[in-house]
Protein backbone atom coordinates (compact mmCIF):
# COMPACT_ATOMS: atom_id res chain seq x y z
CA UNK A 1 0.00 0.00 0.00
CA UNK A 2 1.03 3.73 -0.38
CA UNK A 3 1.65 5.75 2.76
CA UNK A 4 3.42 9.32 3.19
CA UNK A 5 6.12 8.85 5.29
CA UNK A 6 9.31 10.36 6.71
CA UNK A 7 12.35 9.98 8.69
CA UNK A 8 11.83 11.78 12.20
CA UNK A 9 14.80 14.26 12.85
CA UNK A 10 15.93 14.52 9.55
CA UNK A 11 14.61 17.04 7.13
CA UNK A 12 13.59 16.91 3.51
CA UNK A 13 12.62 13.25 3.94
CA UNK A 14 8.77 13.39 3.26
CA UNK A 15 8.04 10.91 0.28
CA UNK A 16 5.00 8.87 -0.88
CA UNK A 17 6.30 5.64 -0.25
CA UNK A 18 5.11 1.88 -0.97
CA UNK A 19 4.91 0.16 2.73
CA UNK A 20 3.55 -3.33 3.71
CA UNK A 21 0.24 -4.01 3.56
CA UNK A 22 -1.67 -4.03 7.63
CA UNK A 23 -2.12 -7.18 9.12
CA UNK A 24 -4.91 -6.75 11.55
CA UNK A 25 -5.08 -8.44 14.84
CA UNK A 26 -7.59 -10.68 16.39
CA UNK A 27 -9.09 -6.81 18.05
CA UNK A 28 -8.94 -4.25 15.15
CA UNK A 29 -10.67 -2.98 12.27
CA UNK A 30 -9.12 -2.69 9.19
CA UNK A 31 -9.64 0.62 7.27
CA UNK A 32 -9.67 2.41 3.97
CA UNK A 33 -7.80 5.64 4.53
CA UNK A 34 -10.36 8.28 2.90
CA UNK A 35 -8.45 11.20 4.03
CA UNK A 36 -5.83 12.82 6.48
CA UNK A 37 -6.13 15.82 8.26
CA UNK A 38 -2.66 18.15 7.96
CA UNK A 39 -2.00 20.35 11.22
CA UNK A 40 1.69 22.24 12.37
CA UNK A 41 2.73 19.19 14.23
CA UNK A 42 2.87 17.36 11.07
CA UNK A 43 4.76 20.54 9.78
CA UNK A 44 7.27 20.53 12.94
CA UNK A 45 7.89 16.49 11.77
CA UNK A 46 8.62 17.01 8.46
CA UNK A 47 10.90 19.79 9.46
CA UNK A 48 13.22 17.29 11.72
CA UNK A 49 12.20 19.10 15.03
CA UNK A 50 9.75 16.48 16.53
CA UNK A 51 8.97 12.94 16.32
CA UNK A 52 10.02 9.48 16.59
CA UNK A 53 9.92 6.28 14.53
CA UNK A 54 8.46 2.83 15.80
CA UNK A 55 10.78 1.12 17.65
CA UNK A 56 13.38 -1.10 15.08
CA UNK A 57 11.98 1.08 12.55
CA UNK A 58 13.85 3.51 10.37
CA UNK A 59 10.67 5.48 9.35
CA UNK A 60 7.20 6.65 10.70
CA UNK A 61 3.98 6.71 8.85
CA UNK A 62 2.53 10.45 9.24
CA UNK A 63 -0.43 11.56 10.34
CA UNK A 64 -2.95 11.65 13.06
CA UNK A 65 -6.11 13.41 11.66
CA UNK A 66 -7.69 10.48 10.02
CA UNK A 67 -10.93 9.63 8.50
CA UNK A 68 -11.29 6.27 7.12
CA UNK A 69 -13.88 3.38 5.96
CA UNK A 70 -14.09 -0.01 8.04
CA UNK A 71 -13.39 -2.82 5.67
CA UNK A 72 -13.28 -5.35 8.20
CA UNK A 73 -14.33 -5.30 11.52
CA UNK A 74 -14.28 -7.82 14.57
CA UNK A 75 -17.30 -9.95 15.11
CA UNK A 76 -19.27 -9.02 17.90
CA UNK A 77 -17.74 -5.25 17.63
CA UNK A 78 -20.83 -2.30 17.94
CA UNK A 79 -18.62 -1.18 14.92
CA UNK A 80 -19.74 -2.14 11.65
CA UNK A 81 -18.35 -2.92 7.95
CA UNK A 82 -18.93 0.57 5.95
CA UNK A 83 -18.86 3.01 8.96
CA UNK A 84 -16.97 6.02 8.76
CA UNK A 85 -14.71 6.10 11.82
CA UNK A 86 -11.61 8.00 13.22
CA UNK A 87 -9.02 6.53 15.06
CA UNK A 88 -7.90 7.66 18.57
CA UNK A 89 -4.45 9.55 18.55
CA UNK A 90 -2.68 8.56 21.64
CA UNK A 91 -2.34 5.17 23.85
CA UNK A 92 -1.57 5.05 27.77
CA UNK A 93 2.48 4.51 28.79
CA UNK A 94 2.65 0.64 29.69
CA UNK A 95 3.19 1.04 33.43
CA UNK A 96 0.82 2.85 33.31
CA UNK A 97 0.60 6.20 35.23
CA UNK A 98 -2.47 6.77 37.21
CA UNK A 99 -3.60 8.97 34.96
CA UNK A 100 -3.37 6.58 32.04
CA UNK A 101 -4.78 3.59 34.28
CA UNK A 102 -7.66 5.64 34.70
CA UNK A 103 -8.10 6.57 30.85
CA UNK A 104 -7.25 9.85 30.82
CA UNK A 105 -4.06 9.11 28.97
CA UNK A 106 -4.23 12.73 27.56
CA UNK A 107 -2.72 13.48 31.00
CA UNK A 108 -0.04 10.87 31.31
CA UNK A 109 2.62 11.81 34.22
CA UNK A 110 5.78 10.09 32.99
CA UNK A 111 5.69 10.72 29.25
CA UNK A 112 5.84 7.17 28.08
CA UNK A 113 2.46 7.73 26.32
CA UNK A 114 3.00 6.72 22.03
CA UNK A 115 0.86 8.27 19.51
CA UNK A 116 -0.02 7.58 16.06
CA UNK A 117 1.36 9.68 13.17
CA UNK A 118 4.04 11.07 15.83
CA UNK A 119 5.69 9.03 18.68
CA UNK A 120 6.61 5.26 18.07
CA UNK A 121 3.57 4.40 16.06
CA UNK A 122 2.50 4.47 12.27
CA UNK A 123 0.10 6.84 11.93
CA UNK A 124 -2.99 6.83 9.46
CA UNK A 125 -1.16 8.49 6.67
CA UNK A 126 -2.20 5.43 4.29
CA UNK A 127 -4.23 3.76 1.65
CA UNK A 128 -5.77 1.36 4.74
CA UNK A 129 -4.68 1.12 7.99
CA UNK A 130 -5.87 -0.75 11.15
CA UNK A 131 -7.12 0.03 14.82
CA UNK A 132 -7.99 -1.42 17.91
CA UNK A 133 -11.43 -0.97 18.31
CA UNK A 134 -11.40 0.28 21.86
CA UNK A 135 -9.66 3.13 19.98
CA UNK A 136 -11.91 3.80 16.94
CA UNK A 137 -15.20 6.48 17.04
CA UNK A 138 -17.94 5.73 14.53
CA UNK A 139 -19.17 9.20 13.21
CA UNK A 140 -22.13 9.96 11.83
CA UNK A 141 -22.50 8.48 8.29
CA UNK A 142 -23.56 12.75 6.59
CA UNK A 143 -20.55 14.21 7.16
CA UNK A 144 -18.49 12.63 4.57
CA UNK A 145 -15.16 14.26 4.43
CA UNK A 146 -15.55 16.45 7.10
CA UNK A 147 -14.82 13.62 9.13
CA UNK A 148 -11.36 14.20 8.72
CA UNK A 149 -12.16 17.31 11.47
CA UNK A 150 -12.82 14.48 14.29
CA UNK A 151 -9.42 15.12 15.35
CA UNK A 152 -9.03 18.71 15.91
CA UNK A 153 -12.71 19.08 17.16
CA UNK A 154 -11.63 16.26 20.16
CA UNK A 155 -8.81 18.61 21.46
CA UNK A 156 -11.05 21.60 21.59
CA UNK A 157 -13.60 19.28 23.12
CA UNK A 158 -11.38 18.49 25.85
CA UNK A 159 -10.48 22.35 26.04
CA UNK A 160 -14.57 22.83 27.11
CA UNK A 161 -14.34 20.26 29.16
CA UNK A 162 -11.82 21.36 31.24
CA UNK A 163 -12.95 25.06 31.16
CA UNK A 164 -16.19 23.18 32.36
CA UNK A 165 -14.49 21.78 35.36
CA UNK A 166 -12.22 24.53 36.17
CA UNK A 167 -14.92 26.85 36.01
CA UNK A 168 -17.43 24.50 38.30
CA UNK A 169 -15.24 25.30 40.80
CA UNK A 170 -18.13 27.81 42.14
CA UNK A 171 -20.99 29.23 40.60
CA UNK A 172 -20.10 28.95 37.01
CA UNK A 173 -22.90 30.87 33.89
CA UNK A 174 -20.67 32.27 31.21
CA UNK A 175 -22.27 34.29 28.40
CA UNK A 176 -18.90 35.80 26.81
CA UNK A 177 -16.10 34.27 24.81
CA UNK A 178 -13.16 34.97 23.20
CA UNK A 179 -11.85 33.08 20.99
CA UNK A 180 -7.84 34.19 19.45
CA UNK A 181 -6.78 32.70 16.28
CA UNK A 182 -9.68 32.12 13.34
CA UNK A 183 -7.53 28.55 12.50
CA UNK A 184 -9.41 25.30 12.85
CA UNK A 185 -8.73 25.15 16.06
CA UNK A 186 -10.12 28.32 16.81
CA UNK A 187 -13.23 27.98 14.50
CA UNK A 188 -14.03 24.62 16.08
CA UNK A 189 -13.42 26.17 19.64
CA UNK A 190 -16.10 29.10 18.58
CA UNK A 191 -18.23 25.83 16.98
CA UNK A 192 -18.47 24.11 20.06
CA UNK A 193 -18.80 27.79 21.95
CA UNK A 194 -22.10 28.31 19.89
CA UNK A 195 -23.24 25.14 20.80
CA UNK A 196 -23.69 25.81 24.50
CA UNK A 197 -25.57 28.88 23.77
CA UNK A 198 -22.91 31.84 24.44
CA UNK A 199 -22.26 34.65 22.69
CA UNK A 200 -18.74 33.75 20.54
CA UNK A 201 -16.59 36.70 19.16
CA UNK A 202 -13.34 35.53 17.14
CA UNK A 203 -10.15 37.71 17.06
CA UNK A 204 -7.85 37.34 13.41
CA UNK A 205 -5.53 39.40 11.67
CA UNK A 206 -6.90 38.88 8.47
CA UNK A 207 -9.88 40.66 6.99
CA UNK A 208 -10.27 38.73 3.95
CA UNK A 209 -10.60 35.44 2.55
CA UNK A 210 -13.24 32.98 3.90
CA UNK A 211 -12.30 33.52 7.70
CA UNK A 212 -14.78 36.19 8.48
CA UNK A 213 -17.65 34.65 6.56
CA UNK A 214 -17.33 31.21 8.38
CA UNK A 215 -17.30 33.54 11.75
CA UNK A 216 -20.42 35.23 10.49
CA UNK A 217 -22.43 31.58 9.22
CA UNK A 218 -21.40 30.57 12.85
CA UNK A 219 -23.50 32.88 13.92
CA UNK A 220 -20.30 34.67 15.90
CA UNK A 221 -18.77 38.07 15.76
CA UNK A 222 -15.61 38.39 14.00
CA UNK A 223 -12.99 41.43 14.81
CA UNK A 224 -9.41 42.14 13.71
CA UNK A 225 -8.69 45.37 16.39
CA UNK A 226 -6.26 45.30 19.15
CA UNK A 227 -6.85 42.37 21.76
CA UNK A 228 -6.39 45.15 24.54
CA UNK A 229 -8.99 47.03 23.32
CA UNK A 230 -11.66 44.32 22.45
CA UNK A 231 -11.21 42.93 25.69
CA UNK A 232 -11.91 46.36 27.87
CA UNK A 233 -15.07 46.12 25.46
CA UNK A 234 -16.07 42.57 26.07
CA UNK A 235 -15.12 41.58 28.91
CA UNK A 236 -15.01 37.85 28.43
CA UNK A 237 -16.45 34.90 30.91
CA UNK A 238 -13.75 32.65 28.99
CA UNK A 239 -11.24 32.80 26.39
CA UNK A 240 -9.88 30.61 24.37
CA UNK A 241 -6.18 31.28 22.82
CA UNK A 242 -5.77 29.29 19.46
CA UNK A 243 -2.65 30.82 18.15
CA UNK A 244 0.34 30.36 20.08
CA UNK A 245 1.36 33.87 19.07
CA UNK A 246 3.50 34.57 22.35
CA UNK A 247 1.98 38.91 22.54
CA UNK A 248 -1.41 37.21 22.58
CA UNK A 249 -1.17 34.63 25.03
CA UNK A 250 0.15 36.99 28.01
CA UNK A 251 -2.69 39.43 27.29
CA UNK A 252 -5.41 37.09 26.91
CA UNK A 253 -4.61 36.65 30.85
CA UNK A 254 -5.62 40.35 31.46
CA UNK A 255 -8.70 40.63 29.45
CA UNK A 256 -11.06 38.67 31.34
CA UNK A 257 -14.13 39.62 33.48
CA UNK A 258 -13.69 39.07 37.13
CA UNK A 259 -13.20 35.28 38.00
CA UNK A 260 -12.32 34.38 34.04
CA UNK A 261 -10.74 31.46 32.87
CA UNK A 262 -7.94 31.44 30.01
CA UNK A 263 -7.47 28.37 28.05
CA UNK A 264 -4.52 28.06 26.08
CA UNK A 265 -4.52 25.78 23.16
CA UNK A 266 -1.55 27.12 20.74
CA UNK A 267 1.65 25.93 20.95
CA UNK A 268 4.58 28.55 21.10
CA UNK A 269 7.13 28.84 19.20
CA UNK A 270 10.20 29.34 22.51
CA UNK A 271 13.41 31.37 22.15
CA UNK A 272 10.96 34.92 21.53
CA UNK A 273 11.90 36.89 24.55
CA UNK A 274 8.53 39.95 25.67
CA UNK A 275 9.17 42.13 28.09
CA UNK A 276 6.49 41.65 31.10
CA UNK A 277 5.41 43.21 34.21
CA UNK A 278 5.17 39.70 35.77
CA UNK A 279 4.10 41.80 39.35
CA UNK A 280 0.52 42.97 37.49
CA UNK A 281 0.22 39.82 35.79
CA UNK A 282 0.34 38.08 39.06
CA UNK A 283 -1.85 41.02 40.77
CA UNK A 284 -4.32 40.91 38.34
CA UNK A 285 -4.74 37.15 38.17
CA UNK A 286 -5.22 36.55 41.88
CA UNK A 287 -7.32 39.77 43.01
CA UNK A 288 -9.73 38.55 40.22
CA UNK A 289 -10.04 34.79 40.97
CA UNK A 290 -8.77 34.16 37.28
CA UNK A 291 -7.54 30.85 36.47
CA UNK A 292 -4.98 29.49 33.57
CA UNK A 293 -4.85 26.21 32.18
CA UNK A 294 -2.74 24.54 28.89
CA UNK A 295 -5.12 21.98 27.14
CA UNK A 296 -4.09 19.48 24.11
CA UNK A 297 -4.32 16.20 22.80
CA UNK A 298 -7.85 14.19 23.57
CA UNK A 299 -8.61 10.96 25.22
CA UNK A 300 -11.34 8.60 24.45
CA UNK A 301 -13.94 10.18 25.99
CA UNK A 302 -12.86 13.45 23.84
CA UNK A 303 -13.36 11.90 21.20
CA UNK A 304 -16.83 10.84 21.57
CA UNK A 305 -17.56 14.07 22.18
CA UNK A 306 -16.33 15.54 19.08
CA UNK A 307 -18.04 13.14 17.18
CA UNK A 308 -21.21 14.88 18.99
CA UNK A 309 -20.39 17.93 18.13
CA UNK A 310 -20.14 17.40 14.46
CA UNK A 311 -22.88 15.63 14.52
CA UNK A 312 -25.04 18.32 15.51
CA UNK A 313 -23.33 20.83 13.46
CA UNK A 314 -24.18 22.23 9.89
CA UNK A 315 -22.54 19.65 7.61
CA UNK A 316 -22.08 22.07 4.73
CA UNK A 317 -20.35 24.86 7.43
CA UNK A 318 -17.68 22.38 8.14
CA UNK A 319 -16.83 21.58 4.57
CA UNK A 320 -16.10 24.75 3.92
CA UNK A 321 -13.34 24.93 6.77
CA UNK A 322 -11.57 22.15 4.13
CA UNK A 323 -9.99 25.10 1.79
CA UNK A 324 -7.63 22.70 0.00
CA UNK A 325 -7.76 18.73 -0.94
CA UNK A 326 -4.77 17.51 -2.44
CA UNK A 327 -4.44 14.16 -3.52
CA UNK A 328 -1.75 11.45 -2.63
CA UNK A 329 0.99 11.95 -5.27
CA UNK A 330 0.88 15.58 -4.64
CA UNK A 331 1.18 15.31 -0.80
CA UNK A 332 4.12 17.41 -0.24
CA UNK A 333 2.14 20.42 -1.63
CA UNK A 334 -0.73 19.59 1.55
CA UNK A 335 2.02 20.58 3.88
CA UNK A 336 3.35 23.52 2.39
CA UNK A 337 1.67 26.72 3.44
CA UNK A 338 -0.70 28.80 1.34
CA UNK A 339 -3.09 32.05 1.18
CA UNK A 340 -6.58 31.25 2.19
CA UNK A 341 -5.94 27.89 4.06
CA UNK A 342 -8.21 27.27 6.72
CA UNK A 343 -7.29 22.85 6.90
CA UNK A 344 -5.61 21.33 4.41
CA UNK A 345 -6.89 17.62 3.90
CA UNK A 346 -4.40 14.83 1.57
CA UNK A 347 -7.24 12.99 -0.29
CA UNK A 348 -6.06 9.39 0.40
CA UNK A 349 -8.16 7.83 -2.57
CA UNK A 350 -7.02 10.41 -5.49
CA UNK A 351 -3.96 9.31 -7.10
Amino acid sequence: MRAVTVHPGRTSTLAVSEVTDPDPGPRDLLVDGLALGVCGTDREIISGGYGWAPPGQDHLVLGHESLGRVRQAPPGSDIAVGDLVAGVVRRPDPVPCGACAHGQFDMCRNGRYTERGIKEIDGYGSTSWTVDVDYAVPLDPGLDQAGVLMEPTSVVAKAWDQIDRVGNRAWFEPRTVLVTGAGPIGLLAALLGTQRGLDVHILDVVTGGPKPRLVADLGATYHHEGLEKLGRELQPDIVVEATGVGRLVLDAMTVTGPYGIVCLTGVSTPGRRLAVDAGGLNREVVLENDALLGSVNANLTHFRMAAEALAKADHGWLNRLISRRVPLSRAEEAFERQDGDVKVVLDLEQD
